[in-house]
């Protein structure tokens, strides 16, 4: 009912509304967005594309996400069954002023992870009301409930974190008996209002994802969906935006049994400037604090409501030592379709360790360098990306968990937390229905064995053992490879529906253990979200 209720507020607002006058609004998924590439990336496009989910873009884009699904309507489907099971969301309203549409969404994919002896099984029932008013308004509401018997790995991660990935708690998390099978619900929504071309308002339960890569050392959509309220500036060729988020930190001691988990709060600012119609650079910040300790509340800080970006003066002035990381994006396309990309983080870094070369555990920065594009060979709708990431050992943590930059026992940048370095290849194609994907990861990375090497991002920077000394691959060398192929039809582009077969090979090996996975589910899935498994 806590998620339930706000849900419908937000609709209910939604109505209120419906006298004023949004483009309509596209929870961001990377399948999805990389569809459009050849839109996006295109020499002289002007849109903005580090800030996701698109909101008040570049009305080029959403022109051309309607060219996806008409592009590919079945013209024989003229009956009501044909075209609601191929064409046509399940319930929609359309008008010249507004446009409501209503979509049930399954995932009923049985599959065998090899490896380990199990059957899997995903399970879940969802459903999407989206729609928009006029050209003021628009919002998205989805819900999902199902059970999941998820492959060895992804069933020891929730055992071992209480959480399912990217989601929320294991309903049966506090069991002593631990089962395969995962209970769980999960929603989100999104309400946007954008009065005219400048500014856009978006209130949600969400998550946000910053870069042109398929990961971010910024801001990604790995974790659990948290209530935010963000500001988007468009004036020209430069869009800014502020955020103001809650998050959950489920490992920090409760101060008491009727506060329940622990909360802390975020303020982030990006800056994305088009400096010409080629290249881009974005700048960033944030800061986290918590929202209370043993001395008391602190609640939300009224004095980060200042929307201008890098408010660290603003956090000395303060008296405080919150979490503050500050970074920078780039992008260049450099034609043929090709776009080189890059990222920088800084985390509370000290200049003269960062250039000393002693491996101080101060030099916390994370990276990202990348190039990704559209039409290889010449063979359209032949989408690739190439990236390399890292971090450095306690990137992202601080001294208290409250404050670090996570959320609900998952990372809001990377999903490997720190101290790793990772390479990742995606490629994609489509013709007409028919969809193919293969993703290839591999990774280096240390993991705590007694030892805090920085890998942890939960763990206080304060139980470190030296403070020099540390490099990427510290603590218990850990190699990780990952590769997983799909090929689908599409039943109904309007919501993703699709019969989909999937082969996945995951192996982490050190001198203590190797963990090996290989799985091969076939079944029906629906719906754009981003569901990660590389990790």
């Amino acid at each position: 009912m806590k998620v339930i209720r706000p849900l419908l507020f937000l609709c209910c607002l939604v109505f209120s509304l419906a006298k004023v006058s949004a483009q309509e609004l596209q929870p961001y998924s990377h399948y999805q967005y990389q569809r459009l590439s050849r839109l996006a990336y295109a020499p002289g496009a002007k849109i903005h594309t580090a800030n996701k989910p698109f909101v008040n873009a570049d009305t080029a884009w959403f022109k051309g996400l309607d060219s996806l699904y008409k592009n590919v309507q079945m013209p024989n489907a003229t009956k009501w069954i044909p075209r609601k099971l191929f064409n046509e969301h399940l319930v929609e309203v359309r008008n010249p002023d507004y446009h409501f549409y209503l979509d049930y969404l399954p995932d009923i994919v049985p599959g065998r992870d090899i490896d380990n002896d199990l059957n899997t099984l995903v399970w879940m029932k969802g459903l999407q009301l989206g729609g928009q008013v006029k050209n003021k308004v628009s919002f998205y509401v989805s819900l999902f409930e199902g059970q999941t018997k998820f492959n060895r790995y992804i069933t020891d991660f929730v055992d071992n974190n209480g959480i399912i990935p990217g989601m929320v708690n294991d309903k049966k998390a506090a069991s002593a008996n631990k089962s395969q099978e995962k209970d769980y619900s999960y929603a989100t929504a999104l309400l946007n209002y954008t009065p005219n071309k400048y500014l856009s308002f978006t209130l949600g339960h969400d998550r946000n994802f910053i870069g042109d890569g398929y990961r971010s050392m910024l801001m990604s959509d790995v974790s659990a969906a948290y209530p935010f309220f963000k500001v988007q500036a468009n004036l020209g060729s430069v869009q800014y935006s502020a955020m103001w988020a809650q998050f959950q930190d489920l490992r920090a001691p409760k101060l008491s049994a009727q506060h329940g988990y622990r909360k802390k709060w975020g303020v982030f600012h990006f800056l994305d400037w088009n400096v010409t119609s080629d290249l881009s650079l974005g700048f960033f910040d944030a800061i986290i604090w918590q929202d209370a300790d043993e001395n008391g509340k602190r609640g939300f800080d009224f004095a980060y409501l200042n929307p201008l970006a890098f408010l660290r003066p603003a956090e000395s002035m303060n008296g405080s030592p919150d979490n503050a990381l500050i970074g920078f994006t780039a992008k260049y396309k450099i034609g043929n379709g090709i776009v080189p990309y890059a990222q920088l983080l800084l985390d509370e870094f000290v200049f003269k360790n960062m250039t000393s070369g002693n491996g101080s555990w101060t030099n916390k920065l994370a990276y990202q360098i990348g190039f990704r594009g559209y039409d290889f060979l010449k063979v359209r709708n032949l989408n690739y990306l190439f990236e390399v990431n890292a971090a450095r050992p306690f990137t992202y943590s601080h001294r208290l968990s409250t404050m670090n930059y996570g959320h609900y026992n998952q990372a809001l940048a990377h999903p490997m937390g720190a101290n790793f370095k990772e390479f990742v290849t995606i490629w994609n194609y489509e013709r007409a229905r028919w969809v193919f994907q293969l993703q290839l990861n591999s990774a280096t990375y240390g993991l705590d064995n007694g030892e805090n090497v920085g890998q942890d991002i939960w763990r206080s920077y304060n139980e470190r053992s030296r403070n020099e000394g540390f490099k990427i691959g510290d603590g218990l060398k850990t190699t990780y490879n990952f590769a997983e192929a799909k090929l689908a039809y599409v039943i109904n582009p309007n919501y993703n529906l699709r019969i989909e077969l999937g082969g996945l090979m995951r192996e982490a090996k050190n001198e203590i253990n190797t963990q090996k996975t290989t799985e091969f589910s076939i079944g029906l899935r629906s719906s754009f979200r981003n569901i990660y498994k590389d990790f």
